[in-house]
């Protein structure tokens, strides 16, 4: 099957230009297809996972990819989807950021041998244009009045848009023509709020050199209830296992409303469409073992198969525990880890739980630590807190496993002592 067929099967098509002309050319020989990512952290997220899977997709169907990480664009932001003007990166900052996302991308991709894949940094063509050639040869092919009809530039004119951001469009499109003339690149992926940037590309392509260019979108990543995906009370879903553990990555998977577990499967998976298609036939309470599926199979392509097998184990051993046993006993998993330092007690044997939890940083403030005992939401080690007053020996912070700590019904955190 061709790439443009699964990606159709798997509902990852948002638009096409040219489609017959693009299915004919990707059937006539191995072909070059680019996407962009923005360096504005040293880690990917979830957000960016559409674009990786159908880099990883055009790979599979036997085509090279090149993952563009936009050293040069990005010292200036993409105004897309922004009502304000993104803050600005340090060129110093940006290193770091590109070492970073090129680490993740090859967790996804194959990048070991350039004929099969590769990782290219914008600013080392971008850095080298001079303004003036750079203006008569490619600026004069951009209408202002087409361009103030694009959707990133449409909903900027009421709080402003600068000269600044304005150049963003000419400076993507020419990265476009520059990856077909030295890559021989002639399509470029992205998400479906670039359209406005990768159709001026195809154009410039098409006008300048006369050769083939296309451009395939894919649908924004977005809840239900059109609220987007990635984000958590703890903020973004990082690709990065040290911004976001494995253990917190499967759970963020296996928590998702059972809405989208079907249309993430077929996103953000490798599994047939028909064992797809039985995983989301599954109601009710079934439906968590299709969720426990996804979550696995999403954590093996970001984190290896032992990363996601340590977590599903750790999330196992964390939800199957009852509400009885010790007061203070638990199974060590994965679950992010907070510390207390032991002059923090002041020699005492025990302390209150409200204080304990404010001083580890699960909890904001000690107001909402007396909330979620109130409203019943607050588990230590399997114990459901009922008092306000109630207190956490020592010996339990103390132990090689520390103190668990559940707060809602699927969020845990480990506390231990520091000395």
């Amino acid at each position: 099957m061709g790439f443009l067929e699964v990606m159709r099967e798997r509902g990852l098509v948002a638009q096409i230009t040219h489609e017959d002309e693009l299915g004919e050319h990707m059937a006539t020989g191995l072909r070059t297809a680019y996407c962009g990512f923005d360096p504005s952290a040293d880690s990917l997220h979830v957000g960016s996972l559409l674009p990786i899977m159908a880099l990883r997709r055009w790979q599979a169907a036997g085509h090279r990819v090149v993952a563009l990480v936009g050293g040069g664009t990005g010292l200036i932001g993409d105004p897309s989807g922004k009502t304000e003007m993104r803050q600005m990166v340090e060129e110093n900052g940006l290193q770091k950021n590109l070492a970073g996302i090129r680490a993740q991308l090859e967790r996804f991709l194959d990048l070991k041998d350039p004929s099969r894949g590769m990782v290219v940094n914008n600013a080392d063509w971008l850095n080298e244009l001079k303004y003036l050639p750079f203006l008569r040869e490619i600026g004069r092919h951009f209408s202002v009045n087409r361009m103030l009809t694009a959707d990133c530039f449409k909903q900027r004119l009421e709080k402003g848009l600068s000269f600044f951001e304005f150049n963003y469009m000419l400076l993507q499109s020419y990265d476009f023509l520059h990856l077909y003339k030295t890559e021989s690149c002639t399509v470029q992926l992205g998400g479906d709020d670039q359209w406005s940037n990768m159709l001026s590309g195809v154009d410039l392509v098409r006008r300048l050199s006369g050769g083939k260019a296309f451009c395939v979108t894919l649908p924004l990543l977005a809840t239900t209830d059109g609220r987007k995906m990635g984000k958590t009370e703890k903020g973004a879903v990082w690709l990065d296992a040290e911004k976001t553990s494995p253990f917190e990555y499967y759970q963020y998977w296996r928590n998702v409303e059972d809405a989208m577990v079907e249309p993430c499967l077929r996103y953000f998976t490798d599994l047939p469409i028909a064992e797809i298609a039985q995983l989301a036939a599954m109601k009710d309470a079934a439906i968590n073992e299709a969720k426990k599926r996804l979550a696995w199979e999403c954590t093996k392509v970001a984190h290896g198969e032992g990363a996601a097998d340590d977590a599903r184990e750790s999330a196992g051993r964390l939800f199957g525990a009852g509400a009885g046993g010790s007061s203070f006993g638990g199974d060590a998993g994965n679950e992010p880890e907070h510390f207390i330092d032991r002059a923090q007690l002041d020699g005492t044997s025990d302390i209150g739980i409200v204080d304990l939890l404010a001083a580890a940083a699960v909890v904001e403030t000690k107001s909402e630590a007396k909330r979620l005992i109130q409203q019943g939401g607050l588990n230590v080690d399997g114990v459901k807190i009922t008092d306000l007053h109630g207190r956490v020996p020592v010996s339990a912070l103390e132990k090689s496993e520390g103190c668990l700590v559940r707060k809602g019904k699927k969020h845990y955190h480990r506390i231990r002592l520091r000395d």
